[in-house]
This record gives structure tokens, sequence and C-alpha cells, in this order.
């Protein structure tokens, strides 16, 4: 029996799931939470006609109710479709664009088929007197669970449907290396329409242990008051802890950083877990020293986690030793293709024509874009990306080329080429049309660029070169190609010195 399959049929023995809030943590135990999702799910299948194969979509911030309805959605075998708030905008063209039967949405909406997440609580008080039992059912391995979708960097997101052999691989193989126990509580912050994000309630109904989950914005108010051992974030999550840390420090004279770590992080983590962006060497080095060890691991939406380092095998630098049930292979070109037993799909369920074809092989090979090599141990270092795109710290990609030519769009400006020095702004190098460059222009472009484009993409600096670029200099190639390395390598003195350059 899967994971999915033992989470619909059997009630969890153990464990409680919390949802906090700037105001207070609202608790119920794990048995609790299975049987109102039971109940739910009766009204969604009575009331709302559902039936397996249907689609719902959530579009709504962290919440209780946002679990009971995938545990519901689950035990219907109905699809769910999470929507991050901030990217859709609920309305008849989303329900239509993704073939919703019903959008669960707390946002204002006021269309057929939507129904406020306010509302879904009630759904979930017992029955007055008996009822029929839910109907059985089983999700098999290519069964997909869940439409997913890819951080939109590119334009509209891509939609990946993720299968529950994918999902149960996943869950088995993370299971096996940090053996999570009753007398664990595991921390959520990030939006549940990750389904990474969802694993971790899997995990608590699967094993018993406790759950919190929270949102960004309550997640320092929240973490020493509930006291977890395992806290899952994002390395700009992990940086602005630090900060913190570092802050506690200063005021409190005589302590140590492992007494100011656990006064934000409460004294009772075993470990963290880091992944979605590189981490730096030093944030990784800076949390061992505190005595809150941070495993970072790689993976994409369309392998799901493919490595990670845990206590019993951790090399710093790495993403860690290939997880059971995934294979890495890298290519001539020093590029990472990963090979599933389980894939989460062989093709997106929605994304532009010939997207499919160029990440997923005919076998279901994903070809990453990303450049790594594997050590002589079986540890995976990752060097970067492959293409024109920049992963920041908070886990957003950039694809920098449509920028760059939005620079290039002035004719004082011959080539631009974008970096991210330190994961959290881009700095722009640019080579002049002529000498002596038009600074004047350079910055009047680099406001309008920034006026044009999303947060993500905007420039914080401009590097002006001394001396255009060409082939003679070698940073052009022989097709007249700006040569991304050699343009870093020759800049990386300004581009890691904040004064430097045209500033935004």
């Amino acid at each position: 029996m899967n994971a999915l399959d033992r989470i619909v049929a059997q009630e969890p023995l153990a464990g409680t799931l919390g949802v906090a809030r700037l105001d207070g943590t609202r608790t119920i135990p794990l048995a609790e939470l299975y049987a109102r999702s039971g109940q739910l799910a009766h009204h969604l299948r009575h009331t709302l006609g559902l039936r397996p194969g249907d689609r719902i979509g959530i579009l709504a911030a962290n919440s209780l109710e946002w679990v009971l309805l995938d545990l519901a959605a689950l035990r219907l075998k109905v699809e769910t479709a999470g929507l991050e708030p901030g990217k859709f905008t609920p309305g008849a063209a989303l329900m239509e664009e993704y073939g919703l039967h019903t959008l669960f949405t707390d946002q204002p909406a006021g269309i057929p088929g939507t129904v406020p997440m306010s509302g879904i609580w009630e759904l979930t008080e017992p029955a007055a007197g008996p009822q029929e039992p839910l109907p059985a059912v089983t999700w098999g391995a290519r069964d997909v669970t869940t439409v997913k979708f890819t951080s939109g960097s590119t334009g509209v997101p891509k939609g990946l449907g993720a299968t529950a052999g994918s999902i149960d691989s996943s869950l088995t193989a993370v299971q096996e290396i940090f053996e999570h126990k009753p007398d664990d509580h595991l921390f959520v912050f990030l939006p549940l329409s990750l389904l990474q994000q969802r694993y971790w309630v899997y995990s608590a109904l699967l094993h018993g242990h406790d759950l919190t989950v929270t949102t960004y914005e309550a997640a320092f108010a929240t973490l020493r008051r509930v006291r977890p051992t395992v806290v899952m974030g994002v390395p700009a999550f992990y940086e602005t802890a630090r900060r913190q840390i570092e802050a506690r420090l200063r005021r409190s004279a005589g302590h140590t950083p492992q007494q100011a770590a656990r006064a934000l992080f409460g004294d009772r983590i075993r470990y963290l877990w880091t992944g979605s962006a590189p981490a730096s060497p030093a944030m990784l080095r800076f949390y061992g020293e505190a005595g809150l060890p941070l495993f970072e691991g790689y993976g994409l939406n369309e392998t799901c986690i493919v490595t990670k380092n845990h206590p019993g095998a951790h090399r710093e630098g790495s993403v860690g030793r290939v997880l059971r049930g995934k294979e890495v292979l890298i290519g001539e070109d020093g590029v990472i293709s990963v090979r599933s037993t389980h894939p989460v799909n062989t093709r997106y369920t929605y994304a532009r024509p010939g997207d499919s074809e160029r990440v997923f092989g005919p076998d279901g090979t994903v070809r990453t874009g990303d450049i790594g090599h594997i050590d002589e141990d079986g540890f995976l270092f990752v060097h970067g990306r492959a293409d024109d795109v920049i992963v920041l710290d908070n886990g957003r990609k950039v694809v920098v080329r449509p920028v760059e030519e939005l620079m290039r769009a002035d004719p004082a400006i011959a080539e631009c080429v974008l970096f991210s020095p330190t994961q959290t702004e881009l700095v722009a190098v640019v080579s002049p049309a002529a000498l002596p460059a038009d600074t004047d222009a350079v910055a009047a472009r680099l406001a309008a660029v920034n006026a044009a484009t999303t947060p993500d993409e905007h420039i914080s600096r401009v590097l002006v070169a001394d001396v255009p670029f060409s082939i003679e200099n070698g940073l052009l190639t022989s097709q007249y190609k700006p040569r991304r390395p050699a343009i870093q390598t020759a800049y990386a003195t300004q581009l890691h010195t904040q004064e430097a350059g045209i500033h935004a």
C-alpha cells in the first residue's frame, strides 16, 4: 500500500497539527483532522457533486482549511491545483484555463463555482446521524494527485501533474534518511500551494509526529513558542535568522552563538532543512557552529527531491547523495539530468509548445539545465546554470535574457550581461557602444528597465566596462556573443563591491 493509500485508509494514532498566526496557534489532533476531512469529503461529494478525476483549485494563504481540503480531495480521488496567492487571480478565466470544477479561495471572487475558505470549517462538523462510508479509493502510481506550478519567471507558470508514485517515492526516501518519529515536531511556513510543503502534512499523518503550519510573516514570532525539532526553509529565511541571531549576540554580552540560536529557534532543534536555492557555505558553517545542523538538498518541480545531505552523510559544498529511486546522470557538457523510478511526470500539463520536449526526454529523464559533478563518494555538487537563468536566494528564478535585451535597446549600450554575485540582487555589466561611455544614458536606461520589470528582475547596479567587449580581449565569442564566465572573472572585484557602478 503506497503512502497516499495509507493516508486515505488509516486514521493516525498520534500527533497534532497546529496552524499558527501572529495572534496564536490553533491546534487539532491528527485523528480529529482525519475525521473532519472525511466529513468534508462527504460534503464535496454530495453537495458539490465532486467525483474521482475532477479537479479543484485552492487559492489561499496557509490555513487549517487548506489542509482539510487537500485531505478531503485525496479521500475522493479528486485532483487539486495549488494556486499561490499573488501569482493567480480568482475568476472565470482561471477556472476555465485549468479545468477547475470548483475554486476555493480566501480572496473576493463572487463568481459561480467559487467557494470561500471562511465557510469550510463548518462543513467539517460531525454529522448528526449515521453516514454511509465514503467510496473506497486507491491511488495508482501513475495517477495525478495535484497540479503544481513553476515559479513563472518566464511568463505564465508551467503546470505539472504530480503522480502518486512520485510522492510515495519521495516520502519513503526522506523518511529513510531522517527517521521522523512521534516526538518530532516539523515546522512549515512556505505556501501549501507548493506540493513539497504538503509532504510534511502527509509525513505527520503517516508517522504520527507533530506539525505546525504558519506563514512567512508569522514564522519568527511562532518558532520559539512551538519549539519544533525540524524547520523547513529556504536560504533567504536562514539568512534573515542569522542576522537576528547575530543581533542578539551584540545585545547580550556573554551569550554564546548556541544560546542566541536557541533563543530564536527554541531548544529542541534536531536539524534544519533547506533547498530551492543555493545556500552559501558561510551560512551552512554558521548554523553548524551554532549547534543547528543545516542540511542542503537538490531537486526541481520536475523531479522532486533528488539528493539530500543528512546526519548520516553530509559533505560541505555538496547538495548530498542521490536518494533511493533517483539516478543522476552527468552529460559530457556537465549538465545534470535526473531519471526516476517513479517520475513526477513525463511532460507538462500546461506549458508553451516545445517546453516539455526541451526538459523531458523520451523515457521521462529530466534535463535540469544545471551543471555539476558527482565526487568519488557519491555527493553531488551543483556549479550553476547551463543557460541564462539566475536563481535568487528566495527561490525565485529570473530569466536574464529578456532583461538584458531591454538594456541593450538603448543605443549607448552594445552588450549587457546580468550576474547575481550574492544571490540577492542583479548586477549588470554593460559594454558601451562607444568611448567615452554615455553614463547618463545608461542610468536613464536602468531606471526605465526597472520600471518595466518585476521586482525580482530589477537591476540594483550597472558596471560600465572600461573597454568594450571584443573577440580580441576574450569577452566575445567568434560569433560575437558575450562570454559570461570570462566577463564574470574580469569584473569579479567590482561585482562584489557594493559601492561600484551606477546604482538604481
